[in-house]
């Protein structure tokens, strides 16, 4: 390898990542291999997790609680919207109360004016986009 100036003239903005290839990360963290798995489909990405559960556990103890969730990933009116479609445990749905009411709230719209994670997230993405089986991200300079 050849150390090169640094430069981001022409550099593409874009970042693509398939379904498979997300997953393939995940399998490649030890941490989360055989525990988490994602989906992509028209501006949703949900995903499964595998919670492996202590012994002391009380009545689910030595169990593996099955969570899955679903994100609405979009871009309109120039920024992106991020809404949580819903959490559930084994099956069960999690009422949006115990979800502290954030089931299909625009996440950016209602922390984006405060300083913090949403209101960075939105100030650097320029568009994105979930497809079946695809996701892009566009990040502005």
């Amino acid at each position: 390898m050849q150390p090169v100036p640094y430069s981001e003239e022409g550099a593409s903005r874009e970042v693509r990542f398939s379904e498979r290839e997300l997953n393939g990360m995940l399998a490649n963290n030890t941490d989360l291999a055989q525990r988490l798995a994602v989906d992509l489909s028209d501006d949703l990405l949900s995903a499964v997790l595998l919670v492996p559960l202590d012994k002391d556990f009380p009545v689910l103890g030595g169990r593996t609680l099955r969570v899955n969730a679903g994100v609405e990933l979009s871009f309109a009116n120039g920024r992106p919207l991020v809404k949580l479609k819903g959490v559930s445990l084994m099956g069960v749905p999690i009422p949006n109360v115990w979800l502290g009411n954030l089931k299909n709230v625009d996440l950016v719209n209602e922390f984006g004016a405060n300083p913090g994670f949403w209101q960075s997230f939105a100030a650097g993405v320029d568009y994105i986009r979930v497809e079946d089986g695809r996701l892009l991200v566009r990040l502005k300079e």
